[in-house]
């Protein structure tokens, strides 16, 4: 009776995941983005792009791939794992965003295995989205560079339906993105894309001040500017400000005006670019427009 029963139970969440896939694409009407890093504190580098959606309606989901339990100078280890937890929900309530996982694998030690490649396209499925956002897998540190090898990996395997079959594949590949960097080798990154953020800018360095066990502690430790720090809150929150407003390089300003035209991207502040991935669906310019309703507003 026991294995008949789990059969029946198993056969129920597929058939539910099947229908759910079905009505967020067949009903909602709504953009669904999902963006990956490899800490509980790296989507937020596109906190604005991705306040700018929840302001419009759409379901956003952020997903750290790592708990973040060696990033600290004191603490370490379950309660640095805890603590982190608690400032990705805060930031991500202050971003307006649906959601935050924080995937249970060790900081510092991640690798592009199976296993993580798995649990990588089930977050996409689960989410059934249409933009997936990820670091490039260029960067100084592994763990940033082997969660842009994982998305990558998973690019094309979200829409077969014999890999990870107990969650329905998807049944339109997503856009895949990289947030900017600034690696040049092997190749820099292209900014394709261009988003104002300038009315959201606020919210995402209210976003970064969620995390005071990184901006303020481990951040500024590892970098040798902890005397830097303000201790008053409102100081530390301009400081932080400062820290964010970096000018908008020429080619970022020039994906601007494509998209919103010169004269209003003379008047952008702020700015995220992204690069188009090679994997995945390859949107043309009425489609990134579609995905990107922001553009030129």
């Amino acid at each position: 009776m026991k294995k008949i029963y789990k059969k029946v139970l198993s056969l129920t969440l597929f058939i539910f995941s099947i229908m759910a896939v079905g009505y967020t694409q067949q009903e909602s009407g709504k953009l669904r983005i999902i963006m990956f890093g490899a800490h509980p504190d790296d989507c937020e580098k596109a906190g604005g792009t991705a306040a700018l959606f929840a302001e419009m309606g759409y379901a956003v989901k952020f997903v750290s791939v790592t708990n973040g339990d060696a990033g600290h100078q004191v603490m370490k280890g379950e309660p640095l794992a805890k603590r982190r937890y608690a400032e990705a929900q805060e930031a991500a309530r202050r971003l307006g965003i649906a959601a935050y996982d924080v995937l249970d694998n060790h900081d510092g030690m991640l690798m592009p295995s199976l296993e993580v490649r798995m649990q990588i396209i089930k977050e996409i499925r689960e989410w059934n989205a249409d933009i997936v956002i990820a670091p490039r897998p260029n960067d100084y540190h592994p763990d940033h560079r082997y969660t842009g090898v994982l998305v990558q990996d998973a690019a094309y395997m979200v829409a077969v339906p014999n890999v990870e079959p107990e969650i329905a594949a998807l049944k339109k590949n997503p856009v895949f993105l990289y947030y900017t960097d600034r690696f040049q080798r092997p190749n820099p990154f292209r900014p394709d894309i261009a988003v104002d953020i300038t009315s959201t800018f606020d919210k995402k360095v209210a976003c970064f001040d969620a995390h005071v066990s990184q901006v303020y502690e481990w951040l500024p430790w590892i970098g040798h500017y902890l005397d830097q720090v303000p201790q008053d809150k409102n100081e530390r929150i301009k400081w932080l400000a400062t820290r964010y407003d970096e000018p908008i390089k020429p080619e970022t300003r020039a994906a601007l005006e494509k998209w919103y035209g010169k004269d209003r991207a003379a008047r952008v502040l702020h700015a995220e670019p992204f690069e188009i991935c090679e994997y995945g669906a390859q949107p043309n310019d009425d489609e990134i427009k579609r995905l990107f309703p922001m553009l030129g507003k």
